[in-house]
């Protein structure tokens, strides 16, 4: 499916210029658009056959699914992040043990590109249990529902339905689910100290806000040079603290990868 999500697109419009190989900082923290935890599409496939209040989109492509012969040998949703030291690699936790080859070739692949893996420990919250460097099991609603119940806000808990993984696994079999995350933007240093916590991602993560309060405000005339003054400073400020887009193509390049590898490893599980 090259697109689940076009109302998500729609409103993020305004940064995500169409062909454009880098995305533009100033643009993106100015605009960005996040659906809130427990509402987004990727938390939200039906949890029974009839599941009405389930978004359209998750019905058609559960549905679609259903139609093919399966069981499914893999499954890969490729997916972005705003930020992070470089490309983070998610794989289903029932394979974690077998993905060798995978998490070898995906490594290469990201070192060849001239890219650090991102690294984080996360012990298990929301399902993101650190295999390796730049590797993690892949979330999952029951931690997800969980994590949210222990923080008392049950409303949250409450929204979150099955993944596209695991709406997958749930049609039979013991398929290979992968998550990609590819950076936006590279904050370099997060991860060099493992943590929790990770001091260059906290210094990251007030630098972003900070950028992020400056440029959100909107008005005419006068205020729009304001913010247009203010956009190249972020830029520029942006630039000299080290902070970089990512390109799309190698960002493409890089998810073919992760593709390619579950691939191969599926098959050499098979044989």
């Amino acid at each position: 499916m090259p697109h689940i999500n076009p109302d998500g697109a729609r409103r993020n419009r305004s940064w995500q210029r169409a062909g454009a190989d880098l995305y533009e900082l100033s643009a993106y923290l100015a605009s960005v658009v996040r659906e809130l935890p427990g509402d987004d599409i990727e938390f939200g496939f039906p949890r029974e056959p009839e599941d009405p209040e389930a978004r359209p989109e998750n019905r058609a492509a559960l549905d679609w699914w259903k139609s093919a012969a399966g069981p499914f040998a893999m499954h890969a949703s490729l997916h972005g992040m705003g930020f992070g030291a470089g490309p983070w690699f998610l794989i289903e936790q029932a394979w974690s043990e077998r993905c060798g080859g995978l998490m070898a070739r995906c490594a290469e692949a990201t070192e060849s590109l001239g890219y650090a893996l991102h690294d984080v420990e996360r012990g298990g919250e929301k399902g993101f249990f650190r295999i390796a460097r730049g590797f993690c099991t892949r979330p999952d609603s029951r931690y997800m529902r969980a994590h949210f119940m222990s923080l008392g806000d049950e409303a949250t808990a409450g929204r979150f339905r099955p993944s596209s993984m695991e709406a997958v696994r749930a049609l039979g079999g013991d398929p290979l689910t992968l998550v990609s995350e590819m950076p936006l933007f590279i904050t370099p240093g997060v991860g060099e100290e493992l943590g929790p916590p990770d001091p260059a991602a906290i210094a990251w993560r007030e630098r972003l806000e900070t950028w992020r309060e400056r440029l959100r405000f909107g008005g005419a005339g006068n205020e729009v040079r304001a913010h247009d003054t203010e956009a190249r400073a972020v830029e520029a400020e942006a630039a000299k603290a080290g902070l970089r887009p990512m390109p799309v193509p190698d960002q493409m390049r890089l998810q073919w990868s992760f593709i390619s590898a579950g691939l191969e490893q599926v098959v050499h599980e098979l044989s």
